[in-house]
C-alpha cells in the first residue's frame, strides 16, 4: 500500500509540476521498446535536477550514466545558449537508443555522448582538458560512485554542484554489516564526502515511484 501511495503522489506532482512533452514521452517509450531497464529518474526527480542545474546557471554539465537519455534531456534543457552537456554511457546498445532520443529532443548539438566504461573514458577526457563542470550528475554503476565523485570534484569549480542518485538503497545505507557492494560503495561515498573539506553536502531520502532511495548533493565551496 505504501508504494502505491508513493507512486500516486509522484503521478499527481508530475502531472502538475513536471508534465511530459512529446520528446520526454518518446524517450521513455523508445527505451521501453528497446528493452532498457526502467531505472531512469522519475519525472519529479528529472525536474529537480533540471532546477538545480538551472538555479546555478550551469553552462557545462557532466552526466555519468545516460541510459536512454531521459535525465539527459532534462539536464540539456537547463543549459543556457552555448552550454554543453557531456554524458557517459557504458553500454553501446543503450547509447544507440539515447542518441535517437537526444536527437528527437533537438539536443544533438548540445549533448556530447561518449560510449564506454566511464573509468576508461575519463582519462581521455582529462587529456582533452574537459571541464571545469558546473554541475555533475552521478547515476551510473553504483559500485564506482566514489570514483566518479572524486573525478567530478577534481574537474569542478567553486560553486559547482555534484549530485549522486540512488545513494540510500532502500534504507540499507545505514547498515554497516551489509555485504552488498552497491551499499558499501554508497557508504564509502558518504565517508569521502564527510572528510572532504572542499565540499559542503547533505543526503536527502526520497520516496516515490522509484521506491525508497535518495540523493547526495554536494556544493563545491567558494
Amino acid at each position: 500500500m505504501m508504494q502505491e501511495q508513493w507512486s500516486a503522489v509522484d503521478e499527481y506532482v508530475a502531472g502538475l509540476l513536471a508534465p511530459h512533452d512529446a520528446a520526454l514521452e518518446a524517450a521513455l517509450s523508445a527505451s521501453e521498446a528497446a528493452g532498457l531497464p526502467a531505472i531512469q529518474v522519475s519525472p519529479p526527480q528529472g525536474k529537480l535536477i533540471y532546477l538545480l542545474a538551472k538555479s546555478i546557471g550551469a553552462r557545462a554539465i557532466l552526466e555519468f550514466g545516460t541510459l536512454g537519455a531521459y535525465s539527459t534531456i532534462w539536464l540539456g534543457r537547463a543549459l543556457p545558449e552555448g552550454g554543453r552537456l557531456l554524458t557517459l554511457e557504458a553500454d553501446p546498445d543503450y547509447a544507440e537508443v539515447a542518441r535517437e532520443n537526444i536527437g528527437r529532443a533537438g539536443l544533438d548539438e548540445v549533448v556530447d555522448l561518449r560510449v564506454g566504461p566511464a573509468l576508461d573514458v575519463l582519462p581521455d577526457l582529462h587529456a582533452e582538458g574537459a571541464g571545469p563542470f558546473d554541475f555533475a550528475f552521478i547515476d551510473a554503476d553504483k559500485e564506482n560512485s566514489p570514483a566518479y565523485f572524486a573525478w567530478a570534484l577534481e574537474h569542478s569549480r567553486p560553486g559547482s554542484l555534484i549530485v549522486a542518485d540512488n545513494v540510500v538503497r532502500g534504507g540499507t545505507l545505514a547498515d554497516s554489516e551489509s555485504d552488498d557492494p552497491k551499499v558499501q560503495a554508497q557508504r564509502h561515498l558518504h565517508e569521502m564526502v564527510a572528510a572532504e573539506d572542499r565540499v559542503s553536502a547533505t543526503t536527502i531520502q526520497t520516496v516515490g515511484s522509484k521506491g525508497h532511495d535518495g540523493f547526495t548533493v554536494a556544493l563545491v565551496k567558494q
